[in-house]
Formats: structure tokens, C-alpha cells, sequence
């Protein structure tokens, strides 16, 4: 079994309080209401990562917050794992290390080295 409190809790609580019923949030994300409600009871895993971004585009809610809630890899992120097999492995486990603080500077220094890579290039290239 999954976790008592886990993806369909939060679902369940946050579909209640935002006033769907099952049947009618079933609808909006594609799944029977069958479905909709096995997962929420945890008796089923929880959703795709798409069904998932879509559940959180209903709630008005970050995608990727209900995506990893739901144990998932967002979508677009998949190729770039692909592409980088021991590389992108590494900088999660880094990653994993930092605080959220420290992470979120790191993720600042990064833009500011990819905005300073296309300014150069795009300067070369005229």
C-alpha cells in the first residue's frame, strides 16, 4: 500500500476544498470517477505525471509540486536525463545536499552563466 497521507490525501483534501466533486474533477483530468477515487484511498498508484500537471493547472496549484507529490518526472525533463546519463544523476545527488536556500542560489548562479553564454555567443555571431 501507499502512504496514508500521501498523493491521494493531499488530492482528496485539496479537491474538497476547492468544491469538486469526485465525479466532476474525474472529468476535468480524464480518469472514471472509479479511478479517481481508488486513488485517492491510496489504493491505486497515483497518477501520470501529465495527469498530474493537470491536476495542478485545475487547482491553480505548481505542476511540478503535484508531479514529484505524485512521484513522477516531469515530462520535459525525461529527454534531458536521457541525454546526460551520468551527468544529470550527479547534480541531483549535489543537489540533494544543499539546503533550499543554498540550492536556489545555485540555480541563480546558473542562469546568470547561461545568460552570459548566449550574450557572448550572440555577439560573435554578427
Amino acid at each position: 500500500m501507499f502512504e496514508k497521507h500521501g498523493f491521494g490525501g493531499r488530492l482528496r483534501k485539496e479537491r474538497l476544498n476547492h468544491g469538486y466533486s469526485l465525479r466532476k474533477f474525474a472529468e476535468l483530468i480524464g480518469v472514471s470517477s472509479t479511478y479517481l477515487s481508488q486513488v485517492e484511498q491510496q489504493r491505486y498508484a497515483p497518477v501520470t505525471a501529465s495527469r498530474a500537471a493537470r491536476i495542478a493547472e485545475i487547482l491553480g496549484d505548481d505542476p511540478d509540486y503535484w508531479i514529484g507529490l505524485a512521484d513522477r518526472i516531469p515530462e520535459d525533463l525525461e529527454p534531458i536525463i536521457r541525454r546526460h546519463p551520468t551527468t544529470m544523476p550527479a547534480l541531483i545527488r549535489i543537489a540533494g545536499q544543499l539546503s533550499d536556500d543554498e540550492l536556489m542560489d545555485a540555480i541563480s548562479e546558473v542562469q546568470v552563466r547561461c545568460n552570459e553564454s548566449r550574450t557572448l555567443v550572440g555577439s560573435q555571431s554578427r
